[in-house]
Parts: C-alpha cells; structure tokens; sequence
C-alpha cells in the first residue's frame, strides 16, 4: 500500500497554498504593468513657456513629449493677446514623460458681460437703479474705467450707462475693458424747485397788487369805451 503524499492528505492546505501562488503571480503582472504604463524611474523636466506665443509654446511642448490643455482663457489688458499668462506644472518642475500640460492663454478679446440682465432689451440698462448698488454691479463684473457724472434730478438713481460713449441697454453685451460713464442724479431738483417758488410767490403777489391798482387809476381817468366792431380776433400758439 503507497503512501499518500502531504498535499493528498490535506487538501484544503494544497488548495490555500495554490490560492497564494496565484495571487503572487497576478500581482507581479499588475506592477510590471503598471510600471511600464506609468514609467516608473523615469521623469522629465517641464519647459517655461510663459510670455511666449501660444502657437510657440505648443511647438516646445510637444517636441519634449508633453500634451497640452487649454484650461482656460484670461483677458489681460498689460499682457499680449494670444500668449501664455500662466502654466501649469511651472516651468522646471519633475515630473512624469508625456504629461498633459495646462495653459493659460491672454484671450485675443476681452470678455464680453451684460450690464442688465432684465429682458427689456429697448430700456436703459440700470436705469432707476440706485447709485450704490449699480457701481458695486458694474465693479462686481469687472469694469475699471468708471467715471460718474451727476445731472439734475430727484434722486440719486442712474439715469443712463455710458460704454465708450454709447448708451448702453439691458441685455446688451458689454467687454469689460469699456470706458463706463455712469450718468446720476445729483437729487437737488427738488429743493431747487422749493427755492424758485419761494422767490417767484412773493414778487407774483406784488406784480398783482399793482397791476390792480393800475387799472383802478386807469378806469377812473379813462372811461371804457364799446367796441365798434363785431369780428373776433384769432392767435395761434407755438
């Protein structure tokens, strides 16, 4: 009679141990792979590319092995439009071969932004707005150039919205680097109004009096005569 073997007798240890063999092995795979995919042990240096033109910094790029994103695009006034502002990873940093690139381009345009965003496109834009809360929309949306001028009124609400020099309506789009001129209300309308008729009333009554006065004398020197004639005279009013 031949005697069994240990891994006959204990099937469940062969069975555990043939397990483990094969999860070494699958694991070996995976980091070989893995190594090979991602490069393991090597690296490069990523080129600045920042000032240059975007066309050039793809050239530069591409020609060490890197892929390139635009993530997005800026509008500098103190920067060329179409050159990079800004990168990422910066320049001279270590890292892995043929890794994607982001670029920050200074937009060939400036942004574009509507002012009023209330559907009436034939209405001012802002217009009865108070004065505080349309300059903190204007600043809000990025606007530099902003010079109010006040013109009589009321109230100190916006009359109209200057952008180089036109007036600008509600849903109307507007780029960010405009010469904004914010027309306001300067709200001495009404106390200049109280301060016309405060002088007018008093020299109104005096005109009145005389002017009484005169006719009395008048009719008393001079008696009323009829008219002669029966025709009616005409005006026309301008």
């Amino acid at each position: 009679m031949k005697k069994e073997g240990l891994l006959a007798r204990h099937p469940v240890l062969a069975n555990l141990i043939i397990i483990i063999l094969v999860a070494l092995a699958c694991l070996g795979i995976l980091y070989f792979s893995f190594a090979i995919f991602t490069r393991h042990g090597e690296s490069a240096v990523v080129p600045g590319v920042e000032k240059m033109s975007y066309t050039q910094a793809i050239e530069i790029l591409h020609s060490k092995g890197f892929k390139v994103d635009i993530r997005d695009s800026l509008y500098k006034e103190d920067e060329k439009p179409g050159y990079v502002i800004e990168q990422f990873p910066k320049s001279n940093s270590v890292v892995k071969p043929g890794r994607k690139i982001f670029l920050y381009i200074n937009a060939v345009h400036p942004k574009e932004v509507i002012i009023d965003e209330d559907n009436n496109p034939r209405e001012d834009a802002l217009k009865s707005i108070s004065f505080r809360q349309g300059r903190a929309r204007l600043e809000e949306l990025g606007f530099k150039n902003i010079r109010v001028v006040k013109v009589l009124g009321e109230n100190d609400c916006i009359s109209k919205i200057f952008a180089n020099g036109k007036v600008v309506k509600k849903m109307q789009k507007v780029p960010v680097n405009a010469q904004i001129v914010m027309e306001v209300f300067d709200g001495n309308l009404e106390s200049i109004r109280d301060s016309l008729q405060n002088d007018i009333s008093p020299q109104f009554s005096f005109e009145q009096e005389n002017s009484s006065d005169d006719y009395q004398n008048s009719s008393e020197t001079y008696p009323v005569e009829e008219s002669q004639s029966s025709e009616t005279e005409s005006y026309e009013y301008y």
